[in-house]
């Protein structure tokens, strides 16, 4: 929330705009005066308004509003400089959504690391009519996050950012795996389920 800032004087002093008659009256001067510091914020806002649409220099509660403007997929306990990359790869992603990219990239901003996709689609050519169909018959996805230490909390961000992220139709599963990081060895394994609507 934006507000009054101690001490920020005007850009405008409206005391200097008064007619000549104001200008030596002690009474109206200190009374715009009081104005200036009222307003003087909202100049500096006005003065810099495309900081504010600008995710790498807006301010943090203006830049998680941002995120809320465009969509992007962020759920408010992000640090502060995965919050702010969101939010500027919102529009590019919302032009690349429900496609594997999408999917990895959409994942990448909210965890940081790159997730494993395994998908039953597959394209194939062929010289010969009534050759054999690529890809499984049903269609399914599989979502796979190795992190050194997952919560449960990171299990509902990943199957919430791929429910938005995926192609509509596709069902899913969702794994997140623990891996130690000095061994590289996995730990732990949380699977969830997630089917499109019917």
């Amino acid at each position: 929330m934006r507000g009054s800032v101690d001490g920020l004087a005007s850009a405008l002093p409206i005391g200097e705009l008064l007619p000549a008659v104001f200008a030596e009256d002690e009474l109206a001067q200190r009374f715009v005066e009081g104005l200036d510091k009222v307003m003087a914020p909202i100049l500096v806002v006005l003065d810099n308004l495309d900081a504010y649409f600008t995710p790498a220099l807006a301010p943090l509660d203006h830049t998680r509003c941002l995120g809320g403007w465009v969509g992007a997929e962020t759920d408010g306990g992000e640090p502060e400089d995965r919050l702010r990359r969101a939010v500027a790869a919102a529009a590019r992603l919302h032009r690349i959504r429900g496609t594997r990219e999408g999917l990895a990239e959409a994942v990448r901003l909210g965890f940081g690391v790159l997730p494993e996709i395994d998908e039953s689609g597959a394209a194939g050519w062929s010289s010969k009519p009534l050759g054999p169909v690529p890809g499984a018959v049903r269609p399914h996805l599989t979502v796979t996050l190795r992190l050194p230490r997952p919560t449960a909390a990171d299990r509902h961000r990943l199957d919430a950012l791929v429910a938005a992220a995926r192609p509509a139709h596709m069902p899913y599963t969702t794994e997140v795996i623990a891996t130690d990081v000095t061994t590289d060895t996995t730990t732990l394994d949380i699977t969830t389920e997630g089917n499109p609507p019917s």
